[in-house]
């Protein structure tokens, strides 16, 4: 390993030094506030890098243990929650919701199996009323929401991200079947030892990066380097109505105060995004993952098995999903190495998970610069390429 000098701090393994090198550029071409990555490969860590500010205001520097808000890249840490109890035989995925939650039957929604909940298939992808994030706190409360609402679609007949509301529909099957929140059962099996946590305490909010939103900054190639016009117009028109389907999900629970920097949801811990963690143990997270040291190796496989792929009702263009990971598509943008066994999730701003089981590599990637970008920057994809191209 090299120790990295200049405004980005660290370590890289000469073998990995184009990540270092994107990662410098991202910084010098002003497309960083403040941002960690780090990579493992075969279950090294090869690169360990941060720089920057934690928090443009006051000027506080990014350091070794900064901690930063996940948001979407959450969901992988519920799903593995979910992979280990139904692993020890607390559920069966293809049994009905209805089972352990009756009433989650109203309206239909009686079809509906445990798998829908982490498909995105359950057809509740957004709160039918506003819910602040003080209400959505209270995790049991928002799921009866949810259990006596009408579905928009019948469950299993389609998917459509359900950005927020996954917290209370997969993380009330954890809460359920664990006896515990997710978040503290995510910790108590995964992250111990882990600078990581759903429902951060107080000092871990202290030290964590502030997000700053950046309006007017894209990419100069943005999404438009992968997706055809039409589909950029399509998800353009769905982002900048405010009664579409993509809207209601992204934006209720509204975060208050603070935008998502606001405590009271780090505190809450929300299963869909409520992750905090330095990018270097979130790759340990995904690292530990493909190892085997928190499921078996075939209930991991079975878990990322691709289930439902094509055109997403709620983000209106491809994504695809195992139970709860994303898959490449156009939504999780891997490079062709990865198509095969690639799998993690990304969070609003540019947070990015990513581990291939067969390459044995993990990209972590957290950012606290927030722009105006309808499907993410490539950021996270040009250091996620440049690990692949330094195996």
């Amino acid at each position: 390993m090299t120790t990295v000098q200049g405004p980005v701090q660290g370590h890289c393994d000469p073998a990995f030094a184009a990540v270092r090198d994107v990662f410098d550029r991202n910084f010098a071409e002003g497309r960083e506030i403040g941002a960690a990555v780090a990579v493992y490969a075969g279950g090294r860590k090869v690169v360990d890098l941060w720089g920057g500010l934690a928090d443009r205001r006051t000027e506080r520097p990014w350091v070794e243990d900064t901690p930063a808000f996940g948001f979407s890249c959450t969901k992988a840490l519920t799903a593995a929650a979910a992979l280990l109890l139904a692993e020890r035989g607390a559920f069966a995925w293809d049994a009905p919701v209805t089972g352990w939650w009756p009433e989650f039957g109203a309206h239909g929604k009686d079809v509906a199996l445990n798998e829908h909940l982490f498909t995105h298939e359950v057809g509740l992808p957004a709160f039918a009323r506003p819910v602040s994030a003080e209400e959505a706190a209270d995790a049991d409360a928002r799921a009866a929401d949810l259990a006596a609402q009408e579905p928009e679609w019948k469950p299993g007949t389609a998917h459509g991200y359900h950005a927020l509301t996954y917290g209370w529909l997969a993380g009330h099957l954890v809460r359920h079947h664990a006896g515990m929140p997710a978040g503290e059962f995510i910790k108590k099996e995964f992250a111990a030892d882990l600078d990581l946590w759903v429902g951060s305490p107080d000092e871990v909010i202290e030290r964590a990066a502030k997000l700053t939103n950046v309006r007017g900054v894209q990419n100069e190639d943005g999404p438009r380097a992968v997706a055809d016009d039409a589909r950029l117009t399509r998800l353009a028109n769905a982002y900048l109505d405010p009664d579409s389907r993509m809207n209601r999900g992204l934006n209720n629970p509204s975060p208050g105060k603070g935008g998502f920097n606001n405590p009271v949801i780090h505190r809450a811990g929300w299963p869909s995004a409520g992750m905090v963690a330095t990018a270097r143990d979130f790759g340990r997270f995904y690292a530990n993952l493909i190892a085997g040291r928190y499921v078996r190796p075939e209930t991991l496989r079975e878990g990322i098995r691709t289930r439902v792929d094509g055109e997403d009702a709620t983000l209106t263009v491809n994504s695809a999903f195992g139970l709860g990971f994303m898959r490449p598509s156009m939504t999780f943008f891997t490079p062709e190495a990865g198509r095969a066994s690639a799998f993690g999730h990304t969070g609003a701003g540019g947070a990015h998970g990513l581990a291939d089981i067969d390459a044995e590599l993990v990209v972590a990637y957290l950012p606290n610069r927030m722009g105006d970008q309808l499907s993410g920057d490539l950021r996270a994809y040009r250091l996620v390429e440049a690990a692949y191209a330094s195996l």
